[in-house]
């Protein structure tokens, strides 16, 4: 019976589940999932099983997306977002002993991010300290941010923003300097890497969102990598309730103790699974949500590979605006490999519109979809206006990108007609103000 649903499942998807948009006639999506019958075949497969929580397939991601990632351990929890709360919460675990993050402590990021890279310092307790970007990456300026560093500085936790990996040889050697932590928001950039290696594999711990925007997708999902066994241990704990145990759900007595352990003022012997370490949260998966990310990881060197090439041939057609001065786009830093999420457009001041006439234009008329540069500066949100943070200079290309800056996809759907189409259209509006 497996076998004849899953058939049926492909019969389905080639008739129902492939969609195309036409340039110039649909609108044409700024980033978007790309799925498969793979992708319905596993998650009927798991549906089939009727385990509902993180199971066989949980675990086969998280072994495979590991090894892709170069990294020891992979924890899946339920969105990007989540992936950055329990790496961060991880720091702050009394097990690390002088190491862990208090109250107080000052963690150095970028005003020009996405609000949950930044969240979690605020959560715990600590303090962010915002230092501007590279106008020409769009990654941390390096300079401002070991300007910044004071007694107070404990860590550093900032995006690679649209996939383009900042400098981390010289960052790593800065967080080396002055016994820093380092937390590398890889949501946006899977498949990464920087001097040979892969993005996540520089800082002490890593995350990646499977968000249906982003390289792969579950739907909501994401991931905690690190190499490091302590921390793999700490963040599991903070993922699975804050408890000590850490068998995975359905096991029982992994440590063989489950009845010996004496912990905290609890009596001695009581029951492992239900004696807790930390202030934990349930952020785990279910596992249908893995059985998709199982056959899209499969998928993903095509579309790492299709992002790079959308991205140059962008590039190429955008090459006239460039030269007039008009708009400048995003650069990799030297020995780097993005694989891009997006390409970022800084329009000139020199141009006669606003962002605001260029993307109403590319939306409204064009119908091509568009994206601000995330949160633009996140000190002019209003959820940051009355938390504690400290601000070093004055995040003068930060304020550019949020008021000259928007982005358009890559997205490995998109074809020559599209970027051909999607470029033609910027071209001839901002050449001719049509």
């Amino acid at each position: 019976m497996r076998t004849q649903f899953k058939s049926l499942a492909k019969e389905y998807f080639k008739e129902y589940g492939h969609k195309t948009f036409t340039a110039g006639k649909d609108y044409i999506p700024v980033t978007g999932k790309v799925l498969c019958e793979n992708d319905l075949i596993n998650l009927i497969e798991s549906s089939l099983d009727m385990w509902l929580t993180a199971g066989r397939f949980a675990k086969d991601f998280e072994q495979k997306f590991a090894t892709f990632m170069e990294q020891n351990f992979c924890l899946l929890v339920n969105s990007g977002s989540s992936a950055n709360l329990i790496a961060y919460s991880t720091l702050t675990s009394p097990a690390l002993k002088e190491r862990a993050l208090r109250a107080g402590d000052e963690v150095l990021t970028v005003a020009a991010g996405f609000p949950t890279t930044v969240n979690p310092i605020i959560q715990n307790g600590q303090i962010p300290v915002f230092v501007d970007v590279d106008l020409k990456t769009y990654q941390v300026d390096l300079v401002q941010l070991e300007a910044a560093i004071t007694e107070k500085t404990k860590a550093v936790m900032i995006a690679h923003t649209l996939g383009n990996p900042m400098d981390l040889k010289k960052l790593r050697q800065i967080c080396d300097k002055y016994n820093l932590w380092l937390i590398e928001d890889c949501c946006d950039a899977v498949g990464a890497t920087f001097d040979g290696k892969a993005v996540g594999t520089y800082g002490d711990l890593a995350t990646a969102s499977f968000y249906p925007a982003h390289h792969i997708t579950m739907g909501e999902g994401g991931a905690v990598l690190t190499s490091n066994p302590k921390l793999k241990k700490i963040a599991e704990s903070f993922r699975d309730w804050g408890r000590d145990c850490w068998c995975p759900p359905g096991v029982d007595n992994t440590c063989g103790k489950r009845f010996d352990w004496n912990l905290g003022d609890l009596p001695i012997g009581y029951d492992h699974k239900y004696i807790y370490s930390h202030i934990g949260y349930n952020l785990k998966v279910s596992d249908m949500q893995a059985a998709i990310g199982c056959s899209q990881l499969e998928k993903l060197p095509f579309f790492i590979k299709k992002r790079r090439e959308n991205f140059e041939y962008l590039a190429k057609k955008m090459a006239p605006l460039i030269e007039e001065g008009l708009i400048s786009i995003a650069q990799a830093a030297p020995n780097s490999s993005p694989s891009w999420f997006g390409f970022p457009i800084t329009l000139s001041p020199k141009v006669s519109f606003t962002r605001r006439e260029v993307t109403q234009y590319l939306e409204q008329q064009a119908k091509i979809g568009t994206r601000l540069l995330f949160a633009g500066n996140l000190l002019r949100q209003p959820l940051y206006q009355q938390v504690p943070k400290r601000v070093f200079g004055e995040l003068i290309n930060t304020d550019i990108i949020m008021n000259r800056t928007f982005w358009i996809g890559v997205w490995p759907k998109l074809e020559t007609s599209h970027l051909d189409y999607m470029a033609n259209s910027l071209i001839t509006f901002l050449q001719k103000g049509l």
